[in-house]
């Protein structure tokens, strides 16, 4: 028989996991294949280390790894990742915001053989803002033009895999990651199923508009250098400009005799060209940077504790 192993980030989602383990628990029976959990505490503060603790004595199918503290959700799928021991392997939120009863259609979709991934994405953004409805729209828009990795609007993390795709994935052990571009950067056959976005059942969530905002320049920054590009030719574009001035400038002053004036103009040039210059050091810094974080190659994560006991 198959086995599965459910992959779990979880940063303070006390309220949510109980919730979450009996709405799946009324799923897993359906389907023909054993069960592990495998819950990544990264770094809670609240009390979801004593909740994962207490349903791994109630079930010996969950498995956790806490953190020695909080390292971030991509962190916690890799290690989520590379724990899971299933011939399929699955990544959920906590929030069931990701409907349990999917993994049933996922799972007869990878039995039948034609397909390595079953992705979920979402059809509409119910819950979310207006404003972080259309930074998303705008984000998925971008990121289709300058990635030569396929991006999927709506895409979720919530995806049944194979073992084959698992372990491609875990391969590229690098130290600033994007998920969503992992999984379609390693390719494979994947089939897209269309839901309706849920609400939280309970719980707030832990994304501000600006942590999405940090993310999506990850996402950009690990699967496109479009920005360096459009940095170099804005800088060129603005030569071309500054010489057609130069050559204006001259010719009025030979014929017309018409003197250079105004220094109002002058300081706002030099306001504008300062700030194209430290928008594209910015763009240059941003990689620079993810490239200083590679070279020191430190642990994506550090492990604690898990079901068997403190390391």
């Amino acid at each position: 028989m198959k086995k599965i192993s459910i992959v779990v980030p979880c940063y303070n989602e006390e309220e949510s996991l109980p919730i979450f383990y009996e709405q799946v628990e009324k799923i897993v029976h359906k389907i023909k294949a054993d069960i592990e959990y495998i819950f990544v505490n990264d770094g809670s503060k609240d009390k979801t280390l004593e909740v994962l603790k207490k349903l791994s004595k109630e079930d010996k199918r969950v498995r956790f790894l806490s953190f020695s503290r909080n390292f971030g959700k991509e962190s916690a799928i890799l290690a989520g990742l590379e724990a899971s021991t299933g011939d399929y392997v699955t990544t959920m939120d906590a929030d069931l915001q990701d409907p349990p009863e999917l993994l049933i259609e996922m799972f007869e979709t990878l039995e039948e053989g034609e397909y390595d991934i079953c992705a979920a994405k979402s059809r509409s953004r119910n819950g979310y803002s207006f404003l972080r409805k259309k930074f998303t729209k705008w984000f998925y828009k971008i990121i289709a033009h300058i990635s030569k990795t396929e991006m999927v609007d709506g895409a979720r993390d919530f995806r049944l895999m194979r073992r084959v795709v698992v372990d491609a994935v875990i391969s590229m052990q690098e130290y600033n990651r994007y998920s969503k571009g992992l999984f379609s950067f390693v390719g494979f056959k994947t089939k897209w199923i269309e839901f309706e976005n849920q609400e939280r059942v309970a719980g707030t969530t832990k994304w501000s508009f600006w942590k999405l905002f940090a993310y999506a320049i990850e996402g950009i920054v690990a699967f496109s250098t479009a920005p360096l590009i459009f940095a170099a030719l804005l800088g060129v574009v603005l030569c071309f400009v500054s010489l057609i001035m130069i050559v204006f400038i001259i010719v009025r002053t030979l014929l017309f005799g018409d003197p250079v004036s105004g220094w109002p103009s002058l300081v706002c040039i030099i306001f504008f060209l300062s700030g194209v210059q430290l928008f594209a050091t910015g763009i240059i810094g941003e990689y620079l940077a993810k490239t200083y974080l590679e070279t020191k190659k430190r642990p994506i994560y550090i492990v604690k504790e898990t079901e068997k006991g403190r390391l």
